[in-house]
């Protein structure tokens, strides 16, 4: 059985993106945890070396628990476009290059896809996966994994998401990620998906 995290516990986030660790706190404060994250103790960003979401959460979240001596919670997370044979994947960060633009990010997957043939309606489909580990100083992990089916639009729309947000509109929807308020993206999101399996095994009595 998964350990669980009694409330007041003291919860490392480790993730340096901006965005990633507020959708983290905003779902995980319902449960009394005490939050820290990774750039407020100081800790690097280890390479992402794995060769799945799950292996470079799990990567990322021991590093940090080990680091801090707190159990830690990583994400990775990243966009699959199917006709791109599941890129960018677990390099959806390196495509937006050192400096970390999403910009350029999209417009790298628009010029890769109008060089396969463009973009035939309702648009390409691609989705979102993330994968949530939680691991404890002494070693012991464990992942949870969510995915979110859609379609690509381009141009980009809208400013309140991050990442890939603005050009992704999630199955039975009209607005992408990044037009949607937090709930409404909250309440269907890849992240939210494998954040509910992470509540069942380690914050719930259910």
């Amino acid at each position: 059985m998964t350990r669980r995290l009694p409330p007041d516990t003291r919860l490392l986030v480790a993730s340096h993106n901006a965005g990633k660790v507020r959708e983290i706190i905003e779902l995980v404060a319902p449960f009394g945890l005490a939050i820290a994250t990774a750039a407020e103790l100081g800790l690097p960003e280890p390479a992402e070396t794995g060769a799945s979401f799950v292996a470079n959460a799990e990567l990322k979240a021991r590093t940090a628990a080990s680091a801090a001596g707190l159990p830690a919670l990583a994400d990775d997370s990243g966009l699959e476009v199917m006709a791109l044979g599941g890129a960018p994947g677990i390099y959806s960060a390196r495509w937006a290059g050192p400096g970390k633009d999403f910009g350029v990010a999209m417009q790298r997957v628009h010029d890769e896809l109008a060089r396969l043939g463009g973009w035939a309606p309702p648009g390409p489909f691609a989705n979102f996966t993330a994968a949530l580990c939680l691991a404890w100083p002494d070693g012991e992990a464990a992942a949870f994994e969510g995915k979110v089916d859609g379609h690509l639009v381009w141009p980009p729309r809208g400013s309140m998401g991050f990442g890939y947000d603005p050009m992704f509109v999630p199955t039975g929807e009209s607005l992408t990620f990044g037009e949607m308020e937090p709930d409404a993206k909250h309440a269907m999101s890849h992240r939210a998906r494998a954040f509910e399996r992470f509540v069942r095994a380690c914050l719930s009595d259910a």
